[in-house]
């Protein structure tokens, strides 16, 4: 049987400083494969190369991964400052126009931390440059030294709104995830419905009100041991089964969304 196609979105990056490649990392490709199953293929984020248009013909559903570079806040009506970091202007020239039309086909998307904040910034939210510095809030971002192991560390409860479909997809109302990230939603758009939070009020997982399609996004990083982990597990497995609809189809299955 022939697996449907997903589209990850690579990030630029530098080899041994100076060699310009497309890189995605192989926990995406792993989860997408081995939980999803279906057949990951690496996206170049350059316009220069792939249009929107040949990437919804030949894919049947996206996962937006995150990435050291942050959607430039000009893209959400704000100047860039220090403290928003790296950016990655030709990934945000590809990600946000593409997310947008998917949404509107009704085409899968999944979207991780980096992505979870590209499928808010293309649906109209603005964003924290530093979620830390608030009052109340926590440090989400990943500990600066130790293994990967104790990176991906499971580190806070998100909450989820009782019978949205977060909590449809994970089986739970509460669930505990890792957290290794250092901006978050400030304004939500007005399709954005947070339908999970941490313990501080930070927005962890988010849907696309009346998207025809999957669209389920969260801020944590599920790929790490997607295939053995009882949270990671759930999501790849409903984004595939939505995919392999699409591919099938053209069409996601039904599930309920709030807001």
């Amino acid at each position: 049987m022939t697996r449907p196609t997903v589209g990850i979105i690579c990030n630029s990056h530098l080899i041994n400083e100076q060699y310009a490649v497309h890189a995605g990392g192989t926990m995406n490709t792993e989860a997408v494969a081995c939980v999803s199953r279906a057949m990951p293929v690496l996206i170049p984020a350059d316009p220069r190369f792939v249009s929107i248009e040949e990437l919804m013909a030949r894919c049947d559903g996206f996962v937006f991964p995150g990435g050291r570079p942050n959607v430039h806040p000009e893209e959400y009506g704000e100047a860039a400052t220090e403290a928003h970091g790296e950016f990655d202007r030709a990934r945000d020239a590809i990600a946000l126009p593409l997310i947008r039309a998917c949404v509107e086909r009704g085409q899968p998307i999944l979207g991780i931390c980096r992505g979870f904040q590209e499928v808010a910034v293309a649906m109209g939210s603005t964003l924290h440059p530093e979620i830390r510095e608030l009052p109340g809030r926590m440090n989400h971002r990943m500990p600066p030294d130790g293994t990967t192991e104790e990176k991906f560390a499971i580190r806070h409860k998100v909450t989820f709104i009782e019978g949205s479909q977060c909590a449809q997809v994970f089986g739970a109302t509460e669930v505990m995830t890792n957290t290794l990230h250092g901006q978050g939603i400030k304004t939500p758009g007005a399709r954005i419905v947070v339908e999970g939070v941490a313990e501080d009020g930070t927005p962890e997982a988010i849907t696309v009100r009346d998207a025809p399609g999957y669209t389920v996004s969260v801020q944590w990083h599920p790929e790490y041991n997607a295939a053995q982990d009882p949270v990671s597990r759930p999501l790849f497995e409903s984004f595939g089964e939505a995919v392999r609809q699409w591919a099938a189809h053209g069409a996601a299955p039904g599930l309920k969304s709030v807001g």
